[in-house]
């Protein structure tokens, strides 16, 4: 692979066939999932072992991300983030069509996933981009509970009754770290920022039966060591966007997640951040101009700015709304 300049990059998204998938990436979103009849997931950026992202664009079109990482290193990344996380990149981002109830589930922390031999633990985001009335979602408890008492309840198929369920609209946000009991429920788009792993304990899925006729798997012993059963006050992620600025939504260890609502040019400048930077656009377009050259970015499109990279400017077309990821 030649070493020649890095450039923010375009990458193919990959579609994943879901039991509770539907139309809405390719009708609200405009992507176009064939040969698939539904579509549960659009994984727009990934570095998951087997499943990583290709390029699209420029001389290094045609390469999987991990593979960059491996020539490109902190130039791809930065040091702090090469140092840690090496050649796996840190960050998965998905586009979510809820057309039913995903499973009530849970994900491993860091010190769970590396005692089990698993990589990394899972704390994700969400970002809700679109939302039928009455649209609701699971997490996390609603009253204090004991292991036992979960126990017997998930026996019942009550467990339900003790999960904090909330509705939703869209330009929500919820920060959902590992350990926290979740679901998310039908009539929802969203966008998913998360840690770089595929693991899910699925702690009770609705009695629903698989294509084949069978009962889908369950992970309810690996479930029980992940599982935070402190009830919280707060589980919505409140922050304040202002328009044609930079607006923090999350801003965690694992990433920090902005939006940008745009009508005017933005000029950023990542001189100080040692880091990767993530544009997925989740409404509108807008082209990126950085040195000479500028590509066009539309809805549901994700661009990654390499770390080495200093200055870019943001032009919507007219308007564009864009979530900027990266690990501070």
């Amino acid at each position: 692979m030649p070493m020649k300049s890095l450039y923010p990059l375009k990458f193919n998204p990959i579609f994943k066939d879901k039991i509770w998938g539907g139309q809405k990436i390719k009708s609200v979103m405009g992507m176009d999932f064939q040969p698939l009849i539904n579509c549960g997931e659009a994984w727009v950026l990934s570095g998951v072992e087997n499943e990583e992202s290709i390029v699209t664009n420029g001389f290094l079109a045609e390469n999987e991300l991990n593979e960059l990482l491996e020539v490109y290193m902190e130039d791809l990344v930065g040091e702090k983030n090469y140092e840690k996380y090496g050649n796996q990149f840190p960050i998965l981002v998905k586009i979510i069509d809820t057309n039913d109830w995903l499973s009530i589930q849970v994900h491993p922390d860091d010190e769970l996933a590396a005692k089990r031999g698993i990589g990394s633990g899972k704390t994700e985001m969400w970002y809700i981009l679109d939302a039928e009335k009455d649209a609701e979602i699971i997490l996390g408890f609603k009253k204090e509970i004991q292991r036992n008492k979960y126990q017997e309840l998930l026996d019942r198929k009550e467990l339900k009754s003790v999960l904090n369920t909330e509705k939703v609209n869209a330009g929500d946000a919820y920060y959902v770290p590992a350990g926290r009991v979740h679901a998310l429920g039908p009539g929802m788009l969203l966008a998913e920022i998360q840690q770089t792993s595929d693991t899910t304990y699925r702690i009770y899925d609705w009695d629903r039966i698989a294509v084949d006729g069978t009962l889908r798997e369950l992970h309810i012993d690996e479930a029980l060591d992940a599982i935070d059963f402190k009830v919280h006050k707060e589980y919505k992620t409140n922050y304040v966007a202002e328009k044609n600025k930079t607006s923090t939504v999350v801003s965690s260890p694992y990433f920090t997640t902005n939006v940008m609502e745009l009508d005017v040019a933005l000029t950023k400048d990542y001189v100080a951040l040692d880091s990767f930077v993530i544009y997925l656009c989740v409404e509108g377009s807008y082209a990126l101009l950085y040195g000479d050259e500028k590509i066009i970015a539309q809805k549901g499109e994700v661009v990654l700015i390499p770390a080495i990279m200093n200055e870019v400017k943001i032009i919507p077309a007219p308007y564009a709304k864009i979530l900027e990821v990266y690990i501070a």
